[in-house]
């Protein structure tokens, strides 16, 4: 079963003091990217490594509004932040305090997802086109209170850095950069290390994770070129492009797949 959690009667205000005062919040670990690299799969894989490592309360954070990790989990969505905001929005008759009120109860009641072992949290895309701010504040707002519920916060990014250049994703303790075996996918992950480091808060430690590669010594040059740390190789692997193809939960992946055993031993770095 998931993590049951109580609903926060602290409001945002509180919650930032209790920041401040140093009580202990939940381990952030981002994934970040351009698309196609496979950090949707890694982060889905991290989270399968917890539960079954029993490592502590977590919550997955789906912030792509193109979401598919609930996909790579298996977990079924009903609604996402952005359905409530979206509905919340066409009430013209309520004044903003009610319509804060309503979407806190909506996103406890329906939004916050309970699977096995951790909890989860859907973003989700807009209805309709323009400023996408108010779903990101949103977002900002719930993670805050919500971590200090948890052990970790699993944060799926879009492609790049949206979120954590917005400050949606604050004090992120890991960041795992990934790219694919290419030049161009190390060189994109450097650019996106170099923005991190213009950013007015905290980001721990950041890593670099190479995906379909064996071995990664052709991109050696650049990956110290990029100025991150190579924490692993997750290479080619036939059944998870089999699982890909049917759509089928990356998290069921035999134990001896590949891309299982390289994440694992990702992990046990990490944690």
């Amino acid at each position: 079963m998931g993590f049951y959690l109580e609903k926060p009667g602290a409001i945002v205000g509180i919650v930032l003091e209790e920041r401040e005062r140093g009580m202990m919040m939940s381990k952030h670990i981002a994934f970040a990217g351009k698309g196609g690299t496979g950090k949707t799969t890694i982060a889905a894989l991290t989270i399968r490594y917890l539960v079954a490592k029993k490592k502590g309360t977590v919550l997955a954070v789906d912030a792509d509004p193109n979401a598919t990790l609930y996909e790579a989990l298996g977990v079924e969505v009903k609604e996402t932040l952005s359905d409530i905001i979206e509905d919340v929005k066409e009430k013209k008759e309520l004044d903003d305090s009610e319509r804060q009120e309503m979407i806190e109860n909506r996103f406890f009641e329906s939004a916050l997802l309970k699977a096995e072992g951790y909890d989860m949290i859907v973003m989700g895309a807009p209805r309709q086109e323009g400023c996408y701010c108010f779903p990101n504040a949103v977002l900002k707002n719930t993670i805050i209170k919500l971590e200090k519920n948890y052990d970790y916060m699993i944060i799926d990014n879009e492609a790049g850095m949206e979120h954590i250049s917005r400050g949606t994703i604050q004090d992120v303790d890991t960041l795992l950069v990934v790219s694919d075996g290419s030049i161009k996918g190390v060189r994109a992950a450097k650019r996106i290390y170099e923005l991190i480091q213009t950013l007015p808060f905290d980001v721990g430690e950041a890593y670099l994770i190479v995906t379909r590669i064996d071995d990664p010594a052709l991109l050696q040059e650049e990956i110290d070129a990029s100025g991150l740390k190579l924490l692993g190789v997750v290479p080619y692997d036939d059944q998870l492009a089999e699982f890909d193809l049917y759509g089928k939960p990356i998290v069921e992946l035999p134990e001896d797949s590949a891309a299982v055993q390289a994440v694992n031993s990702i992990c046990d770095k990490i944690f």
